[in-house]
């Protein structure tokens, strides 16, 4: 076999589950971006389909949950910074998404040509109305943090107190119609037992 017919792309994004989120944070569990990027995806597409059907938008919900699956690629190279360090000054995250944009772009090399284009229109958020999706791609992070806190609190974790606080607030200021609605109805079952889901 021709090697220079080998694409490494997805042997090397299967190594999303080696990435642990949550770094400077006791975990009762680990989380690994793999899990993460799932639910950021699934929660991406139902916040755009809350939008389209309860308030009258017409967003591409495929096309929000395929960009959520993709949002965190770039960590397979850098890992996951922690937020505190992330955003400590402006000079740091300058620097930050310049080297998540290296890392996306070091991903997408690793395609065979006619593929490219399409990956990084994906990774970059480069389609039409990506700008627009991007907005649901980021509240559906906050939301599966959010999530991943409940979970941690639940365990008797404090640790996650703090973060929970924060993240609900970064959510109650993004003011949309879509996570108060999931705020309501899909996330207390967060705080409940199996047998309380029944």
């Amino acid at each position: 076999m021709d090697k220079n017919t080998i694409s490494h792309f997805f042997a090397v994004l299967s190594r999303m589950k080696y990435i642990t989120r949550w770094g400077l944070m006791n975990n009762t569990k680990s989380e690994n971006i793999s899990e993460h990027s799932l639910q950021t995806a699934y929660f991406t597409h139902i916040l755009t389909l809350i939008e389209n059907k309860r308030f009258g938008k017409n967003l591409d919900t495929q096309r929000a949950a395929l960009l959520a699956m993709f949002h965190d690629c770039s960590e397979i190279y850098t890992g996951d910074m922690p937020t505190p360090v992330k955003y400590y000054n402006p000079k740091i995250a300058e620097a930050y998404k310049n080297v998540e944009k290296f890392s996306t772009e070091k991903l997408i090399s690793l395609l065979p040509d006619y593929l490219k284009e399409e990956y990084r229109e994906i990774m970059f958020f480069e389609g039409k109305d990506d700008e627009e999706l991007k907005v649901y791609v980021k509240a559906a992070d906050k939301l599966s943090a959010l999530v991943k806190c409940i979970e941690e609190l639940r365990m008797g974790n404090d640790e996650f107190k703090k973060a929970k606080e924060s993240t609900e607030n970064a959510l109650i200021k993004m003011n949309l119609k879509s996570v108060d609605v999931f705020m309501k109805e899909f996330l207390p079952s967060f705080y409940l037992s199996l047998d309380e889901q029944e």
